[in-house]
């Protein structure tokens, strides 16, 4: 349908027509074996049961699942799926030696309104034949999803796109991320120190302490993610898009009194984001 050789048109304003990401477009596959990409999965479900499992007990976990695993194997694929486990290790993504490393500024905040603090991370999502990363941009106080990007590199790229997004909407007093390289980057932290947003980081493999978007990523992977086969990239990005907005607009939280995360981040309006669709740029 896209003809990258046309002359008159560029690839990426073909996309934009068509509204298809242009991630999607270049996406080829990630040359994993069909079981190694089983295995992944089984990594993602059991980390969101046990985050505090590093590789050594995640090879045990699919050893007693009768998957014939070692440990290298394993710790590679954890590699690949930027999975940390929540005690100080090797990350996934080193922050450059250059960049610097903000201290943790929620310990002692309640945090009692929105746009008080956000807080952005990075997961997994497995396709058929591959696999795409998801960040997201969350207000704390409301569980309100502000925007959300995938991409087939875990790069700083898909996430400064997701931060813009959110920034459209408003803008927080604390912004909270973990240390990896995408969030460290000069170009993410420089963006949010312009619009004079305070930053900060989680410890080294502490991930309690973006407990609000890791509950998020349970919620998304079990009501969402677990039960769909994506065959692609576009199909991954529509579901999800539907997902996120039923998320928003329509699931009950019980910790927010049984409200909506729009109607508590908009103060009790059901319809505010009526005219703005929830899904990443093209």
């Amino acid at each position: 349908m896209i003809e990258p050789g046309n002359g008159e048109i560029a690839v990426a304003r073909q996309c934009e027509l068509l509204d298809l990401a242009r991630s999607s477009y270049y996406y080829r596959g990630c040359g994993e074996s069909e079981q190694n990409l089983e295995l992944m999965q089984r990594i993602d479900e059991q980390y969101l049961r046990t985050p505090f499992y590093g590789s050594p007990r995640m090879t045990a976990v699919l050893k007693r699942m009768g998957y014939p695993v070692n440990h290298k194997r394993v710790e590679r694929l954890m590699r690949i799926m930027g999975i940390v486990a929540v005690y100080p290790k090797k990350k996934t993504s080193q922050p450059h030696p250059e960049n610097k490393i903000y201290p943790y500024l929620l310990s002692a905040l309640e945090v009692t309104r929105p746009d008080q603090v956000w807080g952005a991370d990075i997961t997994y999502v497995r396709l058929a034949h591959g696999f795409v990363f998801l960040v997201v941009v969350m207000d704390w106080y409301s569980r309100y999803v502000l925007s959300w990007e995938l991409s087939i590199l875990l790069d700083k790229r898909f996430c400064l796109e997701a931060l813009e997004g959110a920034l459209r909407l408003s803008r927080p007093e604390i912004f909270n991320t973990d240390q990896g390289g995408q969030f460290t980057s000069l170009d993410f932290t420089g963006r949010l120190e312009e619009e004079g947003i305070r930053i900060s980081m989680d410890g080294r493999g502490r991930v309690f302490d973006n407990i609000f978007i890791e509950r998020l990523w349970r919620t998304v992977k079990y009501e969402e993610v677990y039960l769909h086969s994506y065959e692609t990239v576009q199909e991954a990005r529509r579901r999800l898009s539907e997902y996120f907005v039923f998320y928003n607009r329509e699931r009950l939280h019980s910790s927010l009194g049984y409200r909506t995360p729009q109607e508590v981040y908009f103060g009790g309006s059901t319809n505010a984001l009526a005219e703005v669709p929830l899904e990443p740029r093209a």
